[in-house]
């Protein structure tokens, strides 16, 4: 059976074209988990569950209203409306959210930030827009040798200076 590539030339192209698609979707997925690791340890270290931040994000920013109903939550956290609503207890629970229903519309529930939830959302987004900034000067640069030199890094202090940054707000 022939080869489809024209030509060993093609073929070599070809290769090469493949692996640097490879290896930036590598850097790519590298960055997203790093600052995904990242956001999780922020918010545990506010004594919030990851799944909390996320939905404090999706009822202040989702919608720009300041507040969201179950459904476009469930939306924004690509969620069954059910695990939103067992979300929403707990966080209201925390006194994270209120939640209340419509008064228009009775079978809708509207989810707002409280007071504190408005207060650890607050400190979150500062520390995450630093990371944020770190993670696109790492895409802009992105590289295979780009990737082996940010995880050098990382291990020799990443985590101790996120943790000291951390604790200074």
């Amino acid at each position: 059976m022939k080869s489809r590539a024209a030509g060993p030339g093609r073929d070599k192209t070809g290769r090469a074209n493949l692996e640097r698609l490879i290896a930036d979707l590598a850097a790519f997925r590298y960055s997203l988990r790093k600052f995904v690791r990242f956001s999780e340890n922020a918010a545990r270290s506010y004594g919030i569950t990851p799944q909390q931040h996320q939905l404090m994000l999706g009822v202040a920013g989702f919608t720009g209203r300041g507040s969201a109903t179950i459904s476009e939550l469930a939306e924004f956290l690509q969620a069954r409306v059910h695990s939103v609503v067992g979300l929403v207890e707990r966080a209201e629970q925390r006194g994270l959210v209120r939640a209340k229903k419509s008064q228009t519309d009775r079978r809708v529930v509207l989810v707002s930030l409280t007071p504190r939830g408005s207060l650890i959302l607050a400190r979150l987004s500062e520390v995450h827009h630093q990371q944020a900034r770190s993670l696109r000067l790492f895409m802009d640069n992105n590289s295979p040798a780009g990737v082996h030199a940010h995880s050098r890094n990382s291990r020799e202090g990443g985590a101790q200076n996120a943790s000291a940054f951390l604790g200074g707000l």
